[in-house]
């Protein structure tokens, strides 16, 4: 997994509407890159609902929040207009971004050890360099968490 002070590595996906999205699009701003397992999981659902309900904060701060997972666009296009989730969510079937930031990783669940996306957060400056990462966050208090930090950097 990347570390703060690294350069976040640049990606291009697609969004729920079919536009190419790079990371360096939004040089000069604070980026809240979060990564997730599945659309519409009860994990999932919770985090993106949490981003959405703070969403207005963080456009307050004039921060740009991302969720990406493995999904397909079509599966973000549902999960978006379901939860009416207003942030960008990236779809990255190739594991671009996912492998990229190291979050593709041995998980174990009922004993059962499998290969998947470990549920993580990073913020990334305005220069691309990465200043914080939360590894294994908790989906119900991450979006909370985020916008502590950023609110003691003010």
């Amino acid at each position: 997994m990347l570390e703060v002070g690294m350069k976040a590595p640049n990606f291009t996906l697609s969004d729920k509407d079919g536009n190419a999205v790079s990371l360096s699009d939004f040089a000069g701003k604070t980026v809240v890159l979060y990564f997730y397992p599945r659309d519409n999981t009860p994990g999932c659902t919770r985090q993106a609902c949490a981003f959405a309900g703070a969403y207005e904060e963080f456009k307050a701060l004039d921060v740009v929040v991302i969720g990406i997972s493995k999904d397909s666009v079509a599966s973000h296009v549902k999960f978006a207009e379901k939860y009416n989730l207003p942030f960008i969510l990236l779809s990255d079937p190739e594991r671009q971004a996912i492998e990229g930031f190291g979050v593709w990783q041995e998980k174990k669940n009922y004993g059962k050890v499998s290969m998947g996306v470990v549920r993580s957060t990073f913020v990334i400056d305005g220069n691309g360099v990465i200043e914080k990462v939360m590894p294994k966050v908790k989906p119900d208090t991450n979006a909370a968490e985020i916008l502590e930090y950023l609110r003691s950097k003010q």
